[in-house]
């Protein structure tokens, strides 16, 4: 089938990102497979996550097809743009549908992304992971490749306003080796080895990272544990457990 939706899009979005001309920085793409089915699993700390985690494919001349939220799907706009770059929409009521379409794209050859952690974390930290990832690998005799983002949070992330016209803002994606699912006889194993993987990727690009908060008022984007704002993973769940609360809907 041909790609009439996605090339344009990663254009697009290339285009955006000279405008801004964002300093973005990609170590480890020659671990995404030029053929063949990978899962890539990415820590999660802004919306803009999915495009920053494609670009680390691009160098391997993939796609990468995202399991993403029903409603996204649903939308006006957003909607038509999923379907057709063929994501893979979630229902979180009903979730054995999309493991096993995720799984039936990964032996087809495909890239599936991943944010195992589920939802945005707003302590800029790797939260608990789900094993979906690993279980989907496992299924299709596939490799997980561990991706670190770093940086997007600073220009939209959950609970801070947008600021999408912020320039030279340093981004950072950090591909990890590939995990083999043959080498854990329980995708669980595996799970807790891709947190600990993720969780060192992700610190280090932090610690790395080229800028630095301005002051006070500019340490929200900073985890904790660097002397920044942003809360503790605990804070993080007593605050999202509250919004799920005033929504009413624990799976919003």
């Amino acid at each position: 089938m041909p790609e009439l939706v996605y090339p344009p899009v990663v254009a697009a979005a290339k285009t955006m990102f000279r405008v801004l001309d964002l300093k973005i920085t990609v170590e480890g793409a020659h671990h995404v497979p030029r053929t063949g089915g990978a899962v890539m699993a990415s820590n999660h700390v802004s919306y803009l996550d999915f495009i920053f985690c494609g670009l680390g494919a691009q160098e391997s001349k993939r796609l990468v097809r995202f399991m993403a939220k029903q409603s996204v799907f649903t939308h006006k706009v957003s909607g038509p743009l999923m379907r057709g770059m063929r994501h893979i929409p979630v229902d979180r009521r009903a979730g054995a549908g999309s493991f096993a379409s995720a799984v039936s794209a990964l032996r087809s050859g495909e890239v599936v992304g991943v944010f195992p952690e589920a939802t945005i974390s707003r302590s800029f930290q790797v939260k608990e992971l789900k094993s979906g990832a690993t279980r989907m690998a496992s299924q299709a005799g596939v490799p997980v490749l561990p991706v670190a983002l770093w940086g997007g949070q600073r220009l939209w992330t959950k609970g801070r306003p947008r600021t999408l016209t912020r320039r030279h803002v340093p981004i950072t994606i950090i591909i990890g080796e590939p995990m083999d699912p043959t080498a854990y006889e329980d995708p669980n194993v595996m799970t807790a080895d891709l947190k600990t993987r993720l969780t060192a990727l992700v610190d280090r690009a932090q610690r790395e990272y080229p800028d630095s908060p301005t002051g006070p008022d500019d340490a929200w984007w900073q985890p904790c544990h660097l002397g920044g704002t942003a809360p503790t993973l605990e804070e993080a769940a007593e605050l999202e457990v509250r919004r799920r609360a005033a929504a009413k809907d624990p799976w919003a």
